[in-house]
């Protein structure tokens, strides 16, 4: 890591996600003054206002002008500065994607886009703030590294990863408090590589962002309820995805379930299928998220529950996966 940069569960459970990632942005900072921050007139929501104190000549606020501050952005990283753009998600994936298309991902530009109230997190925002399409949206993008972290503590490594690695990343985060999943940073965190949770041979649940700590209760209680053993895979990374963790759980396990707080149209749940189709072997599959809906306002706790995605929707999804059954052999040969 940067400058050994170190956070404990006990400070980042007095942070939300947010918080978090300022605070992390601005200590890495003060170790690297090329870093910078541009923010659309949300310093106060996304919390950069952190980093605009301590280093009030590196931010830059473009006011409600989203496209504007991403092609600035860009131009900035091609006279060597390291930008982090501090902007709600689904402004950075829907409001300025054409500029997060032709500046910054064409060119391969060192952009640093961090989307914070993602998902449904800003639930009683109305659909205009929920963002359940970015994962899709921006893993399509060529040259675009996409993080999805699970919690605090990987939220900051996860921003100090973004700014080790050369080229546009894209850091999607939720608004509030996240259940805690790690109570220390050094758990091993690399982009493009899953984290195991939880261990199971019976069915694999795969999960990103919020829906990590769900999916991991949900394996907990299962084990002790019904005796089922269920992996866990946070997959923080949905590009580059570890494909290798989803093939070796597809014949290890031969159920795979996704869960992500997001459509299940091209995010997390896509791209695990296009592992699993392009892998030859058949599995039962179910992706978890909104079905192909918008969603209603509500808290995020409620929505992860109306849509079936919080603790108790999953465990009732493994159940209904686990009746499935095959053929009682070992022989994948007619698989392909």
């Amino acid at each position: 890591m940067a400058g050994g940069l170190t956070y404990t569960v006990e400070e980042t459970t007095k942070l939300s996600t947010a918080e978090i990632y300022a605070t992390v942005l601005a200590d890495l900072a003060a170790e690297h003054p090329e870093i910078v921050t541009l923010t659309p007139d949300l310093a106060k929501s996304t919390k950069v206002g952190v980093f605009a104190e301590r280093f009030p000549e590196r931010f830059y606020n473009f006011g409600i002008a989203e496209a504007n501050m991403i092609g600035a952005a860009a131009g900035m990283a091609a006279c060597g500065l390291v930008p982090f753009t501090s902007s709600f998600a689904i402004f950075n994936s829907m409001r300025a994607l054409d500029q997060v298309h032709t500046d910054v991902c064409y060119p391969n530009l060192n952009v640093k886009m961090i989307g914070s109230h993602a998902g449904l997190s800003f639930g009683q925002a109305g659909s205009t703030h929920h963002c359940t399409e970015d994962l899709a949206i921006m893993r399509s993008m060529a040259n675009l590294t996409v993080i999805c972290p699970a919690d605090g503590i990987e939220t900051a490594n996860a921003v100090v990863a973004a700014y080790e690695r050369f080229g546009p990343v894209y850091l999607r985060i939720n608004r509030g408090f996240d259940q805690v999943v790690y109570d220390a940073m050094d758990y091993g965190f690399e982009i493009g590589r899953a984290v195991q949770l939880h261990e199971g041979t019976d069915l694999t649940l795969i999960a990103c962002g919020s829906a990590v700590f769900q999916a991991l209760q949900a394996a907990r209680e299962l084990a002790a309820t019904d005796g089922v053993r269920v992996r866990v895979l946070n997959m923080h990374t949905i590009k580059p995805i570890d494909a290798d963790a989803i093939r070796a759980a597809v014949q290890e396990t031969r159920r795979i379930i996704t869960v992500e707080d997001h459509t299940v149209l091209g995010g997390l749940g896509g791209a695990v299928a296009e592992v699993i189709a392009e892998g030859g072997k058949a599995c039962a599959f179910r992706r978890l998220g909104l079905q192909d809906r918008f969603s209603p306002i509500g808290l995020h706790e409620d929505l992860m529950s109306y849509h079936g995605f919080d603790t108790a929707g999953i465990m009732a999804s493994v159940r209904e996966v686990m009746k499935l059954d095959f053929e009682d052999t070992d022989d994948w040969d007619d698989e392909f």
